[in-house]
């Protein structure tokens, strides 16, 4: 399952690049918009996974190996398409790493086949972080006992980082071959199917559907950046309520929302945070496309700052967030997130730059990781079990998808109305910075606070 993870997240990260730059060569006007659209299809498409990975006709081992190697021959798809679609006189490596700056970027300066190819890379790499995840975590969960899953999570874990590091070194040191890294995501994802194999067979553990949360902790959608290098727990409750399909339990985790403040006051936080997250990836690439001119350079650009946020990642979850958690408390662990965003924010509306955007996305990101993600599950360790899976379902679907879509919606209209001056659009988000780091004072109403007091007294309980 380590070697799984890593060939499946090395593959989205070696593409990952290749796709932003084809949606900067578009304009940056239409990136909220792929954005939003990359998010309905992955919510649209994870119950027709489910579905075809549930057939009877065909076996479950036989399914994960096919959807692999559906995804490694569609990105083959892609580079002939790619190339198809690219003017004769950039299709050369060495044309094609120098030309194509962004200024020129524009529905109008590109033919109708250009535009399609590059929409639907930027659709299609969404769906294949998720799905392929989603189905290979699936067919563990199969086979995988409680005894099993818990001494396995960490090292899948870090087999999903080492997979983001590699593919993101490698994306950066091979930014000159452009399209050319299709191929090479393809052969990952053809490796990952041949893992596949080695997933033992064990009729005895019962089944599971796939699930939109159930991939939530591994892949990282542009609701978290893309940038998830966690792994969803191995067993969960969640898992054995097979009667109810995904929808049902959508709806019922929206009631038992509505009747607990204490979960109000997290989907508010939660809410906020992908508004946060979204509002970082597009002043990233909307930086680095007005800052860099090659598009070789950003691809380097862009890879170069996933392979520092693993690194840190990595290193983080090895030595800090347990003691961190232990010694200041979940709440510090939740708030060091807005904090540093609004900080990160400041920075970026003074100092615009590649380089700025590369030391605070990883700074970001590593603390999201290190400690506010580790902190936000604990968060659901004190509520019942219906509250903490299908409440959790519908937070992870629906609340965070739609602060995902504001941002998107808020970064585009701002960005029209300033005339494109992205470190103005930065000060703009600054009050949801402001709003999201009242959290530490929300939660100290009443019944939320009694909620987050026990969860620190218990974590600090066991770290001594």
């Amino acid at each position: 399952m380590l070697r799984i993870c890593a060939q499946i997240l090395s593959a989205y990260f070696v593409v990952l690049p290749l796709r932003d730059e084809g949606a900067i060569s578009l304009g940056l006007d239409t990136l909220p918009g792929l954005f939003a659209g990359s998010l309905l299809l992955t919510v649209l498409a994870a119950p027709v996974a489910s579905l075809a990975f549930s057939l009877p006709s065909i076996p479950k081992p036989r399914a994960l190996i096919l959807i692999h190697r559906f995804f490694s021959i569609s990105l083959v798809a892609f580079f002939v398409l790619w190339f198809a679609s690219t003017p004769r006189q950039s299709q050369s490596i060495s044309q094609s790493s120098e030309d194509g700056s962004s200024k020129h970027a524009g529905w109008e300066n590109h033919t109708w086949f250009y535009i399609v190819v590059r929409i639907s890379l930027f659709l299609w790499v969404a769906l294949l972080n998720l799905i392929t995840i989603s189905s290979t975590w699936a067919r563990v969960i199969d086979v995988m006992d409680s005894e099993s899953g818990s001494r396995l999570f960490g090292f899948i874990g870090a087999g999903a980082t080492l997979g983001q590091l590699f593919g993101s070194l490698f994306a950066a040191s091979m930014a000159w071959l452009g399209p050319f890294m299709l191929l090479f995501s393809s052969l990952l994802m053809e490796l990952a199917a041949v893992s596949s194999k080695g997933i033992c067979i064990d009729d005895s553990q019962g089944s599971v559907e796939l699930s939109p949360a159930g991939a939530e902790e591994i892949q990282n959608t542009e609701a978290d950046d893309e940038m998830s290098s966690l792994v969803a727990s191995p067993k969960s409750p969640l898992q054995s309520h097979k009667a109810s399909p995904d929808i049902f339990v959508m709806f019922e985790g929206f009631w038992l929302i509505l009747r607990s403040p204490y979960l109000i006051y997290i989907s508010l936080f939660l809410w906020l945070s992908a508004v946060i997250s979204s509002f970082f990836y597009f002043q990233k690439v909307t930086i680095i496309a007005t800052t860099i001119s090659s598009p070789a350079a950003r691809r380097r650009t862009f890879a170069l700052i996933n392979g520092f946020i693993a690194v840190f990642i990595l290193a983080g979850q090895l030595t800090l967030t347990g003691h961190i958690l232990t010694v200041a408390g979940v709440t510090a662990a939740i708030c060091a997130s807005p904090f540093v965003a609004a900080s990160n924010m400041v920075v970026l509306a003074v100092w615009p730059t590649w380089i700025a955007v590369a030391i605070t996305e990883t700074i970001r990101k590593a603390i999201t990781y290190v400690l506010t993600r580790p902190g936000r599950e604990l968060l659901f360790t004190v509520v019942s079990l219906d509250e903490k899976y299908k409440a959790k379902v519908c937070i992870d679907v629906i609340v965070q998808r739609l602060g995902d879509a504001t941002a998107a919606g808020i970064y585009s209209l701002l960005f029209s109305r300033l005339e494109k001056k992205a470190t103005i659009v930065t000060l703009f988000a600054l009050p949801v910075e402001s709003t999201d780091s009242c959290w530490r004072y929300l939660t100290r109403d009443g019944q939320c606070f009694q909620h987050v007091e026990s969860i620190e007294l218990l974590v600090s309980k066991n770290g001594k």
